[in-house]
């Protein structure tokens, strides 16, 4: 496929996601410029005062966005960045130069050994090892009985390509005491820390509480424009804003960022739970279809989801099955599917898609579910 087709493809898609009438998430990029920003100033009044002037490298309106956020972590301090990625590496390099140890311990589907192109190595520095390849976290006998040192156990809650899976609470306090034993200290990569809680059935300043720092994001979960926040103690938050100048995340000016943070966490953060509720019976329904449907083999991962977020797999390649999603969007007004994939996570002639549920989607009951299955699967076999 060229540059041209894939860009055709992609102006297909959102256009039938835009104009779906149903959909279980609706997901930024559907909205155009002039969408996102009226949006932002029509809302953004309601979170801070708008005749405060701009910030200016870090004051004003990010300054509140990170005490905000090290308040909600029971963090000492926190600072903004423009990326999770600058973030985590400033992070793991701040560590490694406090520990003396440059290796980080981590799982290989983590977002630095997927998605970062080899960043901790080629930009930092750093070397990482796996203390297990299963397709969950580690346990703690496996932290234990690692054969090398480490100087930090980065843990990603949840693992978004093993599934947006979780551990269960004591499981992880056990992990994290195991890294202890061994002298390591602990950084979460909460990218989508804010869906957790259900799951753990923990408030999020004791889940972060078990770290020595996380990173969280504004653009996932909570529908910002962009931005992370790195929280932990003052002295190594300090020096993340002395490493941050040197990465060049020091931008001028983040208010539109600042901002649509602020209003996802007021309005986003406190629907999750409900999110993630609603994500087992969609979850459920999906099994439900598939089983009574033609498709010769599914799984839905994982059942029920941890968070709001879960993954759906079928035998089939990626082109026929985006095919039969946006087919289905066109035809019905009725998006189920977005994009599917094959990857390090599924077997081969196996494809996955990852489901959101989020505001959309708690309209939809178990027998819409079901509905959309049997339509989806019309296109496809």
């Amino acid at each position: 496929m060229t540059d041209t087709d894939g860009q055709k493809e992609r102006q297909r898609r959102l256009a039938a996601w835009q104009r779906s009438g149903r959909v279980l998430a609706r997901a930024s990029v559907e909205a155009t410029i002039g969408e996102r920003l009226t949006a932002l100033a029509a809302g953004a009044g309601a979170v801070h005062d708008m005749d405060d002037w701009t910030d200016v490298y870090g004051d004003g309106v990010v300054g509140e966005v990170e005490r905000r956020v090290a308040e909600l972590l029971g963090m000492e301090a926190a600072a903004f960045f423009p990326t999770g990625t600058m973030a985590q590496q400033v992070a793991l390099r701040c560590w490694a130069g406090r520990t003396g140890n440059t290796t980080v311990a981590l799982h290989p589907l983590s977002h630095p050994e997927v998605h970062e192109r080899g960043a901790l190595g080629a930009v930092s520095g750093l070397r990482t090892v796996h203390p297990t390849s299963e397709p969950r976290l580690p346990t703690a006998d496996e932290i234990r009985d690692f054969p090398e040192p480490f100087g930090t156990l980065m843990l990603e809650l949840p693992l978004r390509d093993a599934g947006f899976v979780l551990p269960e609470w004591e499981a992880l306090k056990d992990v994290v005491a195991a890294a202890r034993e061994r002298d390591a200290v602990v950084h979460l990569d909460g990218a989508r820390l804010w869906e957790c809680g259900p799951h753990f059935g923990r408030e999020l300043s004791e889940i972060a509480g078990l770290a020595d720092s996380v990173y969280v994001s504004f653009y996932k979960s909570l529908g910002g424009l962009s931005g992370a926040v790195l929280a932990g103690p003052d002295a190594l938050v300090e020096e993340a804003r002395t490493w941050r100048h040197r990465y060049g995340g020091q931008v001028f000016q983040q208010y539109p960022a600042a901002l649509s943070a602020l209003l996802g966490l007021e309005r986003e953060l406190p629907r999750l739970p409900a999110y993630v509720a609603h994500a087992q019976v969609v979850a459920g329904a999906l099994a439900e279809g598939f089983a009574q449907s033609a498709v010769p083999w599914f799984r839905v991962h994982p059942e029920p989801p941890h968070t709001h977020q879960f993954q759906v797999w079928l035998p089939y390649g990626p082109d026929v099955l985006n095919e039969a999603s946006v087919r289905q969007s066109e035809e019905t007004g009725v998006t189920l599917f977005r994009r599917w994939f094959s990857g390090p996570s599924t077997p081969p002639g196996v494809s996955f898609t990852e489901v959101t549920v989020a505001a959309e989607g708690l309209e939809w009951t178990a027998s819409d579910v079901r509905d959309a299955v049997a339509e989806f699967v019309k296109r496809l076999v």
